[in-house]
């Protein structure tokens, strides 16, 4: 997580439903709900430029200020519209910023990998994320993965990724694969090997069609 913690203002909704959250949006609002720690949840509404700016950088904890009252809350997840495009709705949890939670740590590749010099090298990225457990005020925005070392044949394992801090913990598999360089012409050799018997065999098909065509000759 950034250094300072981002501030959302909110005003309370009082009714819910499709009808009005429509006419919230319309209105250059992003309806809301936020629960938790034993409290009723509440309905809210986001000014939906603010919100969905801190969105994009990736901004997932904040100080959310609600009639004056400040708490600390966690984006917890984003509703879509049925075409998948635009944010129609958010869940925040209140939360405490020593507690811990499970979260995703999107993973960000940084270098240039030797192995990809080889003819036919590509590079393959199984997970793009990483699940942890940490506090929330050590939530990272992001984990880099320095790849220049990789080689053709070599990979990057869950477990061998170095945390930002010693009191996050892994809930990958450790031994999961998160990137490695494979070579796409050996697979193409394949294929193209399977091609050639397949015409090899299709002389013999069309002489025999010419042996019954000569017999239907005869």
């Amino acid at each position: 997580m950034s250094d300072g913690t981002p501030t959302l203002t909110a005003e309370t909704r009082e009714r819910t439903g499709s009808r009005y959250s429509k006419r919230l949006r319309d209105a250059g609002k992003l309806p809301a709900i936020v629960y938790g720690h034993g409290e009723t949840p509440v309905a809210i509404a986001l000014d939906h430029k603010e919100a969905l700016s801190h969105f994009a950088k990736g901004e997932k904890v904040f100080s959310l200020s609600v009639g004056g009252k400040a708490q600390n809350v966690l984006l917890k997840d984003l509703g879509y519209d049925y075409l998948g495009n635009n944010i129609v709705h958010a869940d925040f949890a209140r939360v405490d910023l020593d507690e811990r939670v499970d979260v995703r740590a999107h993973l960000h590749f940084v270098g240039n990998a030797k192995g990809l010099k080889k003819a036919g090298a590509i590079l393959m990225k199984p997970i793009t994320e990483l699940e942890l457990n940490c506090t929330v005020a050590n939530l990272p925005d992001e984990i880099e993965v320095d790849i220049s070392d990789l080689d053709v044949g070599d990979a990057i394992h869950a477990g061998e990724i170095k945390l930002p801090k010693s009191t996050m913990k892994l809930l990958n598999e450790p031994d999961a694969v998160v990137v490695q360089i494979v070579v796409q012409a050996e697979e193409e050799a394949e294929g193209e090997g399977a091609e050639v018997s397949d015409d090899a065999a299709q002389p013999a098909v069309i002489g025999e069609k010419k042996d019954d065509e000569d017999k239907d000759g005869e």
